[in-house]
């Protein structure tokens, strides 16, 4: 199996969290096990400034749920940190309004990347970003 770095891990976090459906996350995460690099992936809306905290937690719950990290405090850490700064990223598009989207997150060894890709604003004139970051634990 060839290794992958940080960039590779990171692709995976974007495209996990550009998944349409529960059937192709599913598919996606048995072709990316195959290659050794556990995902997971979670939906997420609400208010933006009201919903970082709950962002983050979900980003952890999922990780541990799927077995992309253990419970340990330095796995939740990096997941945790990652997701703060993939959503710091889209912060000046998301004061004030309302984002809705996933959350994607990938890690093949000690590389950890979480993605957001959300739609931001309010009915249906909506913004989009993207949001990445990238966190090595051992």
């Amino acid at each position: 199996m060839v290794p992958f770095g940080s960039k590779k891990v990171a692709a995976v976090a974007v495209k996990m969290a550009l998944t349409e459906s529960r059937e192709e996350e599913k598919e996606l995460k048995k072709v990316y096990l195959a290659q050794g690099i556990r995902t997971a992936a979670v939906d997420y809306g609400g208010e933006f400034l009201t919903s970082v905290a709950k962002v983050i937690e979900r980003a952890v719950v999922a990780a541990k749920r799927e077995g992309v990290i253990k419970d340990t405090h330095p796995d939740e850490g990096a997941v945790a940190g990652a997701t703060h700064e993939a959503l710091s990223q889209i912060m000046p598009k998301g004061i004030g309004l309302n984002i809705g989207g996933k959350i994607g997150i990938a890690r093949y060894q000690d590389h950890i990347s979480v993605a957001v890709f959300f739609g931001i604003g309010m009915i249906h004139l909506d913004d989009v970003a993207i949001g990445l970051a990238h966190r090595a634990v051992m």
